[in-house]
């Protein structure tokens, strides 16, 4: 992995304007790596690019539009001639409930997961065929693990991001050895522009929050360490209380439990009880 997070390389990220992905692009420019960002705020992009201290490529567009992701990579090769890391960060939240207009269900897929799937569609045979090591990131969310209902649109978005991730992981075990991999990054609370508009008085951040440069921190150490599921906590959330939610998650289908029992009225309280009990 210290070939693939090293100078002079070349890292693609999406949604690079805000949050986590410009996080990302201040961390891996830190390291002396070369940038190729995305993202639909075409001013906002070109502020960050002119902010960073290393060759940056910006390209201007809407994640779920398959040309504007082949533009990103014509570009980035024709510039760099390199891709070591692809990170699918670009993400939207809105909500929509099981039943409500499938229009608003499409737009959340199209970015979530069809912006992801696209991408690796553009990138991942270049990475494949390149004769250097290389990684895909996919962001990933809790919401797509344990699905909490109140935004079923989000979780079943990320929930295929999930599995997607994971069968790319193993496509890529078997078609390049691993020198090629890929990796699932589920961030914990965080700070970021998206929660911020999802408060309706002030944006002051929560306690409970990570910044997104913690976040990056934790995932740069994962990622170093070569993590497949790369899962943060964060201010309220230990690893210990993430492991049990998704032991328990898991454990509905195993026990046959009511759907996401963990919010069943008969239910809340034996997995509060649990989740305190020692294990």
């Amino acid at each position: 992995m210290n070939s693939i997070v090293a100078p002079g390389r070349v890292a693609v990220i999406t949604g690079a304007a805000k949050g986590i992905g410009l996080a990302i692009a201040r961390a891996l420019a830190a390291r002396g790596m070369k940038l190729a960002l995305l993202d639909l705020d075409a001013d906002a992009l070109e502020d960050v690019a002119s902010a960073l201290d290393t060759d940056t490529l910006v390209v201007s567009g809407d994640v779920s539009d398959p040309s504007t992701l082949t533009r990103l990579q014509d570009e980035t090769l024709s510039r760099f001639g390199d891709v070591a890391i692809l990170v699918n960060n670009a993400g939207i939240t809105q909500g929509a409930g099981p039943w409500d207009d499938p229009v608003k269900w499409r737009r959340q897929i199209d970015v979530n997961f069809g912006g992801v799937l696209a991408a690796q569609h553009v990138f991942v045979p270049y990475l494949i065929k390149a004769a250097r090591p290389s990684a895909v990131v996919n962001l990933g969310s809790k919401e797509g693990i344990t699905t909490p209902p109140g935004n079923a649109a989000y979780s079943v978005a990320k929930a295929a991001v999930k599995v997607l991730t994971e069968q790319l992981s193993h496509a890529l075990l078997k078609e390049t050895g691993g020198r090629v991999s890929a990796h699932l990054l589920v961030p914990g609370y965080t700070w970021t522009p998206m929660n911020i508009a999802l408060k309706p008085h002030g944006a002051a951040k929560p306690d409970e929050a990570w910044t997104a440069e913690q976040l990056v921190e934790y995932f740069l150490a994962r990622l170093l360490e070569e993590d497949f599921y790369i899962i943060c906590p964060d201010n309220a959330v230990t690893s210990e209380i993430d492991a049990r939610r998704i032991r328990w998650a898991a454990d509905d289908m195993i026990l046959n439990r009511p759907a996401l029992s963990r919010w069943h009225p008969d239910w809340m309280d034996k997995f509060a009880a649990w989740l305190k009990a020692d294990h």
